[in-house]
């Protein structure tokens, strides 16, 4: 029996009512059997809300500076614990989503007002749920009810793009304020640019979805990302994605 199967939070929802996010979710968990929250999300009216918060109210409620003072604290480095953060954040709004635009041409709202996290005992974030689990899909899609249809692939990237430009900004310039500039957005939105990379090259390998239609679904979100100003194609090593908790030097 698979992680997957056996997840108690996942094995816990109580679905009222199989919608496309349902299902393309399922298919999205078997890519990490092992760790099947890793992709996809959980619908919120699902679920029971412990240990969940709102993306939206993130930096207001002083929530990003607590993750950012508690992982500085283990790593001893504020830019250490920005970067981690960043990926952190970068894999839950984006991550999951495009990994779900390249494989099959849909999206969930990843805008602040629609995705929560949910975070372990040790206060890491290890899932996303959406309040309004309606997709957006291309309009070839299969689906009869729970989604939007748009006009094509780059209606859709630049949706995607946008609602995650609005999660995103703030929790990036939250986290150069708190590591007083060691870290700056250009670095940050320049992780975003590899985890979109990293995505479209890694998906098909997979699946048997075609390496072709990941690798243009993946160009299309890059393009939309870059016209809205945001430097996310500059050359920089990044580390692995999804991210990792990093443990502090012995």
């Amino acid at each position: 029996m698979t992680a997957a199967l056996t997840d108690p939070l996942i094995n816990a929802m109580a679905i009222s009512r199989i919608l496309p996010v349902h299902e393309s979710s399922r298919r999205l968990r078997k890519l990490a059997p092992d760790s099947p929250r890793v992709h996809g999300v959980a619908v919120m009216s699902d679920i029971a809300r412990r240990r969940w918060w709102p993306l939206a109210t993130a930096v207001s409620s002083g929530r990003v500076e607590r993750m950012f003072q508690a992982a500085a604290g283990e790593l001893g480095s504020g830019r250490a614990a920005g970067q981690q953060l960043a990926a952190t954040f970068t894999h839950g709004v984006l991550g999951r989503v495009v990994t779900l635009v390249v494989l099959e041409g849909r999206a969930w709202d990843p805008g602040p007002e629609n995705l929560w996290m949910h975070v372990d005992s040790e206060g890491a974030i290890d899932w996303a749920g959406v309040s309004d689990p309606t997709l957006r899909v291309l309009p070839d899609d299969p689906a009869g009810t729970g989604v939007v249809r748009l006009p094509g692939e780059t209606a859709l990237a630049t949706w995607v793009a946008h609602r995650c430009h609005r999660s995103l900004e703030p929790l990036f310039a939250e986290l150069q304020r708190l590591s007083l500039g060691a870290l700056g957005q250009q670095a940050m939105w320049q992780t975003v640019g590899a985890a979109v990379v990293v995505t479209a090259t890694q998906a098909p390998l997979l699946t048997d979805a075609a390496e072709a239609d990941c690798m243009r679904r993946g160009q299309a979100v890059l393009d939309a990302l870059t016209g809205f100003g945001l430097p996310v194609r500059a050359q920089r090593r990044i580390g692995t994605y999804p991210p990792t908790r990093t443990a502090p030097e012995s």
